[in-house]
């Protein structure tokens, strides 16, 4: 990393993975912030070269240093590895603020593992945070004042909205919007493909099922109406939508995506148990 003055980097980020990444070039892009004042600390020398010249902010291979260095910490590691990451970091972080963005790791096992009560976030961002819309939500620790919260909505909503709950129902969050960007992927995947089927060109195929999903998800947004009234609006008696439906329903997709976030939920309870 090179020399700079403390009070220059705003946010070190603990871990470089796709979640990291999506932050910061969501930061980025949302003007919040300036490269030189991110910084990202990474076990992988190829990953944080990789970072640096995507998007010219600064690196280390030290999780030490980057909290040394920084005024706001987001943990951002695998979650197998959260409690020695902790130990190491522990006897630098102060009173600084910790937003853990760590799949399935609570708050209790957080504070156990810096061995006292730190002003502490859980967050689940989710990966649509990379083009700023994202569907974050915020469980808050027992020492997180107004002014560290309004740090963290800055951040969140700089790259989409932000909720925030107890932290009780974060596994559910995670198995929900944290996952399911991956099922909506498959979902326009599986729409092309029926597209290219019918006769479209893939590219064509593509660009319509992505803007279809966007324009619906919006839809429901901007109107306000339950999800079933707009498939109703849609869906004309004897047409080609209800027929599609009817496929649909027999293939049992509204099972097939509650077991989804069923079983991501169940994972995540897993990983915070780990």
């Amino acid at each position: 990393m090179k020399t700079q003055k403390k009070s220059e980097i705003q946010i070190a980020f603990l871990g470089s993975g796709n979640m990291a990444e999506a932050m910061i070039k969501g930061v980025l892009d949302a003007g919040l912030c300036k490269a030189k004042t991110l910084l990202a600390s990474d076990c992988s020398e190829n990953r944080l070269k990789t970072l640096h010249k995507s998007y010219k902010i600064e690196t280390t291979g030290s999780n030490r240093e980057a909290v040394r260095a920084a005024e706001l910490i987001i943990l951002g590691v695998k979650p197998n590895v959260v409690d020695s990451v902790l130990a190491e970091i522990r006897s630098e972080l102060g009173e600084k603020l910790l937003i853990s963005v760590a799949a399935g790791v609570p708050l209790a096992r957080l504070a156990t593992g810096l061995a006292r009560e730190s002003q502490i976030i859980r967050a689940m961002p989710n990966a649509p945070a990379k083009v700023q819309a994202g569907a974050t939500v915020l469980a808050l620790g027992k020492r997180v004042d107004d002014t560290h919260l309004k740090r963290a909505l800055q951040i969140f909503d700089a790259i989409g909205k932000t909720w925030v709950l107890e932290e009780t129902l974060l596994d559910a969050v995670t198995g929900l919007s944290g996952s399911s960007p991956a099922f909506v992927f498959v979902m326009i995947e599986a729409l092309a493909d029926g597209g290219v089927k019918a006769g479209l060109p893939r590219k064509i195929a593509q660009a319509l099922a992505a803007q279809t999903v966007f324009g619906a998800a919006k839809m429901v947004n901007e109107t306000g109406e339950h999800p079933a009234r707009l498939k109703d609006f849609v869906a004309s008696p004897g047409g080609t939508t209800i027929s599609g439906i009817h496929a649909l329903e027999t293939g049992n997709i509204r099972a097939a995506f509650i077991n989804a976030v069923e079983a991501a939920t169940k994972r995540s309870k897993e990983l915070g148990k780990t």
